[in-house]
């Protein structure tokens, strides 16, 4: 691409941003589309877990998804759940999930393992707050990608290291399960070429799994929170092109105050107290209310501020406008804020 060029998209997108930045908003609009689906296949892929793949109807063509997305699946019961997209994204007539059960939780992933094809399920999304930066995006200076799976995390990264292999990125993946057979994906794993896949079991040390990342490594990392705060703390400490990571569960609210939320539309007042989102708690009486990420950079959960002061918290700065707030992540700075909700 030529210098001109660069600069022209450059300034194309500064442009964007400082639109973006200073568009009010006054309603709440889900950016969500419900796509009426149905499950046309089921297989059991590892312990406990199940791989879905849903199409249309009709078999017509799906919205185009990029590596890392994730889609909105209501399941029958009405519960809605997020799962990475992990099949193949030319594949524009399906989409592909891998649940893991889990006996103790909400009842979303063993809702899952009960789906089978005929099922008639919806979709909203897909979603990306987990975009693969390769190869379209990359810096000049970024020789390599070191990928980081713990356990079912593996479904986000799978496209991911299908893309790097595809494009010719020399890559890497540590895959850290119990064991092989509750590790689902191995196989295709090991057809990929270009890059180097170390299947590791039980709790391997994080200086083994990192070992070889340095200035010129770009490191993306999906599993638990434990695994990943201590990725996180090892990386602290050694030099890395790049971090870029998935949260199983929304990041832990640290350091809040509780203040009052007014919802203006609805009229309600909703109490949030200091270990709790916004989010979570305006979803106790408003459960519809929409959200993607729950970590602050996807935009999904972005309402109007009709009075009161947001305490910045999300990390896009584009979407740090003085008249609107992010509820997943942002809270107040005074002891009531009214948003339009």
């Amino acid at each position: 691409m030529t210098d001109r060029m660069m600069r022209f998209l450059d300034c194309a997108v500064a442009g964007w941003v400082r639109a973006a930045a200073h568009s009010r908003i006054r309603t709440v609009r889900s950016v969500d589309r419900d796509l009426q689906l149905v499950v046309t296949r089921t297989e059991l892929l590892a312990t406990d877990v199940m791989d879905v793949t849903i199409q249309a109807p009709d078999s017509s063509q799906l919205p185009e998804w990029h590596e890392g997305a994730h889609i909105d699946l209501v399941l029958p019961s009405g519960k809605v759940r997020q799962y990475s997209l992990c099949g193949d994204r030319s594949d524009r007539t399906s989409y592909r999930i891998a649940v893991r059960r889990l006996a103790v939780g909400g009842g979303g992933s063993v809702e899952v393992h009960t789906l089978t094809p005929g099922t008639a399920v919806v979709v909203r999304g897909p979603h990306n707050a987990f975009p693969f930066a390769y190869p379209h995006l990359a810096k000049h200076h970024i020789d390599d990608v070191a990928f980081v799976a713990g356990g079912i995390g593996i479904t986000a990264l799978l496209p991911m290291v299908r893309a790097a292999s595809e494009a010719g990125v020399t890559w890497r993946l540590s895959y850290v399960g119990r064991d092989e057979a509750t590790m689902p994906f191995l196989d295709d794993l090991a057809r990929l070429t270009g890059g180097e896949l170390r299947v590791l079991h039980g709790e391997p040390a994080i200086e083994d799994i990192l070992a070889g990342v340095d200035e010129r490594t770009s490191v993306y990392f999906c599993g638990p929170p434990g695994f990943l705060d201590a990725v996180s703390a090892d990386l602290a400490t050694r030099p890395h092109a790049g971090f870029h990571f998935e949260r199983f569960v929304p990041p832990p609210v640290v350091g809040g105050s509780p203040f009052t939320v007014r919802l203006a539309i609805s009229e309600l007042d909703v109490e949030v107290p200091a270990d709790r989102s916004a989010l979570a708690a305006i979803r106790d009486v408003i459960p519809e209310v929409p959200y993607s990420c729950q970590q602050g950079f996807c935009g999904t959960c972005r309402v109007g501020v009709v009075r009161g002061t947001p305490e910045r918290r999300g990390t896009a700065e584009f979407l740090a406008d003085e008249n609107s707030m992010l509820v997943s992540v942002d809270r107040s700075h005074d002891p009531d804020l009214t948003i339009d909700l």
